[in-house]
C-alpha cells in the first residue's frame, strides 16, 4: 500500500463496501431499511442528477489525492434529508439525516485514496440501532469537468461541469457548517427516545 501525507490525515488504498451489505449482516430487515435510507441520502444525488453520463470521456484521468482533498475539505454536502460535513483536521466526518424512516446521525472519517476515491467511513446511529457503514465515490477529471460515481456499481455523471451548471451536485458542497447544530439536536432526540423506551 502506498501512503501519501496530506494535511493532518492520511491517504491509503481502501475497499468500498455497500451500506446495505453491512446492514444485512447486522440485524435484519429493520436495520437494512434504516441503512438503505441513510445511503439514499448520500447516493441519491448522483442518480438524480440531470448531468448523468453513461460513458466517461476517454481522456478523463483520476483525480489526485490533493485535488480531492481540496474539493471536500471543510465542506458540508447538502442532501435531500440531511447533510454530511468533511472537516480537514484529522479528516473527521459527521452527518445527520431526518426523513421518512426517522432520524439518524453519524461520526467517523473521510478517506482519500491514490486511486481517486473518497470514502465516508462512519458509525451511524438511529432508532433501529448502531451500525458501521462505508460508502465510496470514484473521481475523474477531463477538461475541467469532474466526474463522480458511487462505488461499487454506480454510473459516472458530471459532478461539477467546467462551465458550472445550476444543477451540478458539487454546488451542494458549501463552506457553511450545516451539520454541527443539527447533529446535536438529533443526538438529543434519539437519546431521549431511547431513554423513554427503557
Amino acid at each position: 500500500m502506498k501512503i501519501a501525507i496530506i494535511g493532518t490525515g492520511y491517504v491509503g488504498l481502501v475497499s468500498g463496501t455497500c451500506f446495505a451489505e453491512r446492514a444485512l449482516l447486522l440485524s435484519g430487515f429493520r436495520m437494512l431499511t434504516a441503512v438503505a435510507w441513510a445511503v439514499s441520502c448520500i447516493a441519491a444525488p448522483a442518480f438524480a442528477s440531470s448531468s448523468q453520463v453513461s460513458v466517461l470521456p476517454e481522456g478523463a484521468r483520476r483525480m489526485t489525492a490533493g485535488e480531492i482533498y481540496d474539493l471536500y475539505r471543510d465542506k458540508s454536502w447538502q442532501w435531500d434529508s440531511g447533510a454530511g460535513r468533511m472537516v480537514g483536521a484529522d479528516r473527521q466526518f459527521s452527518a445527520w439525516t431526518d426523513g421518512e424512516t426517522g432520524k439518524s446521525w453519524a461520526e467517523g472519517r473521510w478517506i482519500i485514496t491514490e486511486t481517486g476515491w473518497m470514502c465516508l467511513n462512519a458509525t451511524w446511529h438511529s432508532e433501529q440501532g448502531v451500525f458501521p457503514a462505508k460508502t465510496c465515490f470514484s473521481h475523474r477529471i477531463d477538461n475541467g469537468t469532474i466526474y463522480q460515481k458511487r462505488e461499487p456499481g454506480g454510473e459516472w455523471y458530471a459532478f461539477r461541469n467546467a462551465e458550472v451548471h445550476q444543477d451540478d451536485e458539487a454546488s451542494k458542497l458549501v463552506s457553511t457548517d450545516l451539520v454541527s447544530h443539527q447533529l446535536d439536536a438529533i443526538k438529543a432526540a434519539l437519546g431521549a427516545a431511547q431513554q423513554s423506551e427503557q
